[in-house]
């Protein structure tokens, strides 16, 4: 069932052209660690299940790396702008992250601090849905994949809060959001007593 969901994945996201423009070219991104993950691999799939062309909804591209040798905000911008420089031809903004330093911002942005993380996978798993907590990566020829929760409900259109480090209006804002742009999803809600 597994290895059905991932290559079922795998041609979704392949069929899209700004997700396969950039997986083809990863060597380019030359970054420790790194993943595509979360909105752009989801909502590639949403847009499969439902019906879309592959890019509706889609803002932007969420690239995660993890470097703790430097965890200054200036190497991550100038890695940013690098990879930008580099997939400028792709339509949506390419947002890049370096997971070592989140802790450093977190609370700021959020309200709440965190630990650091020790790894882009052990960030991934921290994402607030359960559909988007997903990573892929090139590697030796294939993709290799990051799903910390498995890939139902990605590929059956669920959205289900993690609740690892979000809070409820985090959860709630993402959703309602969502909602506009793919109607049909299912949501499950956020329920105080798990």
């Amino acid at each position: 069932m597994e290895d059905e969901q991932f290559r079922q994945l795998q041609g979704i996201v392949l069929k899209s052209q700004m997700l396969s423009a950039l997986l083809h070219n990863w060597e380019k991104v030359a970054l420790p660690d790194c993943w595509v993950v979360a909105g752009a691999i989801a909502q590639t799939v949403w847009n499969h299940r439902f019906g879309f062309p592959p890019a509706h909804g889609i803002n932007d591209i969420d690239i995660v790396y993890f470097d703790a040798s430097d965890l200054s905000e200036d190497a991550e911008a100038e890695q940013a702008a690098r990879v930008r420089t580099t997939f400028s031809d792709l339509p949506v903004w390419i947002d890049v992250k370096n997971e070592a330093r989140v802790h450093l911002w977190y609370e700021a942005k959020l309200g709440y601090p965190i630990k650091p993380y020790t790894s882009t996978i052990d960030a991934i798993a921290t994402f607030p849905t359960t559909a988007t907590a997903v990573g892929l990566c090139p590697r030796n020829g294939s993709l290799e994949l990051c799903t910390p929760f498995g890939l139902s409900d990605l590929l059956d259109g669920v959205v289900r809060p993690n609740k690892r480090q979000i809070r409820r209006e985090i959860y709630e804002k993402k959703v309602s959001r969502w909602l506009k742009v793919w109607p049909n999803l299912n949501v499950v809600g956020w329920l105080e007593d798990e």
